[in-house]
């Protein structure tokens, strides 16, 4: 990776009126974001609550297509073969920056077939962004003001157009309450991501953040694409690999390299931005995976067209064969909040770090309630051939 020096987000604070999961508290006469965080928030042990080594048990080889690849791939995209592949993660507590959290959700390992697919080469750019909001006009969630309906109750000046940003408190703090590390800022969107007195510029070539699923589903309708089911997302980040911890394989620094962008430090008041960025890198800064795909492990998280359920893989493991080309379940249910509805998300962030999260791990699922936008959260895309 070309050394550079760390970025440092600017310390933004404001009312929060709208919550990641669309779940208002009243704190301080306003409504406090119940953030998105990672994707689970809870440890989850096994029903012993022992921390049992990882195995590569319950996987098998991929088998990927050999069907030439197409003479044309569209600007930006790789060609993937598709085939058919070992869908999962095995259990990664007690393995080196494999984290605290059994991911019970990404189990049982199962077999899942997908046709070949073009992906993104990298995460959607902030001047990409830029490019289909000139020609469209298009107005992301986290510029609408929130509607009345959707938070009764709320003071009307506090339904005011904002977003959620991470906000490092000054020192330790516990991480059983994530709300002392988000902060919903009003006037935080894709153009400023840390609020109205940040900005992209210069940043043509970051990730795009604070965009919700609808705003990415958008972008990749106007590009002639679409998002990627999960299948086909954890297909392209293994790149041929089966089982492996990440998408370059088993150790996170190899030889001491940094392979993504992740958190180093104390958590969550402290990034030594060892690896160059203290949030979101210029995406491509770190090597691709064998299918030639960056940032498929941290920078931001990547939306995904499924719905989020615990159990999704367990009722696709029922029918005992390979299931080809899942589109995820038909409805959402998460049991840490089961009246919010959520999509799937995944690849972690520069936030993710062996402390609280390690869904920098290539198997394992994050979620969030639709209309999220948050400073960790972006996209790529897929075209069908």
């Amino acid at each position: 990776m070309k050394e550079q020096p760390p970025r440092t987000r600017p310390s933004s604070r404001g009312t929060p009126t709208r919550s990641v999961y669309a779940l208002p508290v009243w704190i301080g006469g306003g409504l406090a974001a119940a953030a998105f965080v990672w994707g689970i928030g809870a440890i989850v042990l096994d029903h012993a609550g022992r921390k049992t080594p990882i195995s590569t048990g319950g996987f098998q080889p991929t088998a990927a297509n050999t069907t030439p690849t197409p003479a044309e791939t569209p600007a930006g995209m790789i060609w993937i073969p598709g085939g058919e592949f070992s869908m999962g993660c095995a259990d990664p507590r007690g393995q080196p920056f494999g984290g605290p959290d059994a991911m019970q959700d990404a189990r049982p390992i199962h077999r899942v077939y997908v046709d070949g697919f073009w992906i993104d080469r990298t995460e959607v750019t902030n001047e990409r962004f830029s490019e289909f909001v000139a020609a469209t006009g298009y107005v992301t969630v986290a510029e609408r003001p929130p509607r009345p309906e959707d938070f009764p109750g709320a003071p009307p000046e506090n339904l005011v157009p904002g977003s959620l940003v991470f906000t490092p408190p000054p020192g330790p703090v516990s991480l059983a309450n994530h709300y002392v590390w988000w902060t919903y800022v009003p006037g935080a969107n894709w153009r400023h991501p840390n609020g109205p007195e940040s900005s992209i510029e210069g940043r043509d070539d970051d990730a795009v953040v604070q965009v919700a699923h609808e705003d990415a589903a958008a972008f990749a309708a106007w590009a002639g694409k679409r998002l990627p089911t999960e299948a086909e997302w954890e297909f392209a980040a293994r790149g041929g690999l089966s089982g492996n911890l990440y998408p370059w394989g088993n150790a996170f620094r190899p030889a001491g390299r940094f392979m993504a962008n992740t958190w180093q430090g104390q958590f969550p008041s402290e990034n030594t931005a060892s690896d160059g960025y203290a949030a979101t890198a210029p995406v491509g800064q770190f090597p691709p995976n064998a299918y030639g795909l960056h940032d498929m492990s941290g920078n931001v998280w990547e939306w995904c067209s499924d719905w989020y359920r615990p159990d999704a893989y367990a009722m696709r493991h029922a029918s005992g064969q390979s299931v080809r080309n899942p589109r995820g379940p038909n409805d959402s249910f998460d049991p840490q909040e089961p009246h919010e509805k959520k999509r799937v998300l995944r690849g972690g962030s520069f936030l993710c770090t062996e402390q609280y999260c390690a869904r920098y791990i290539v198997g394992t699922r994050g979620k969030a309630e639709p209309s999220s936008g948050c400073s960790h959260i972006g996209f790529r895309c897929v075209k069908p051939r």
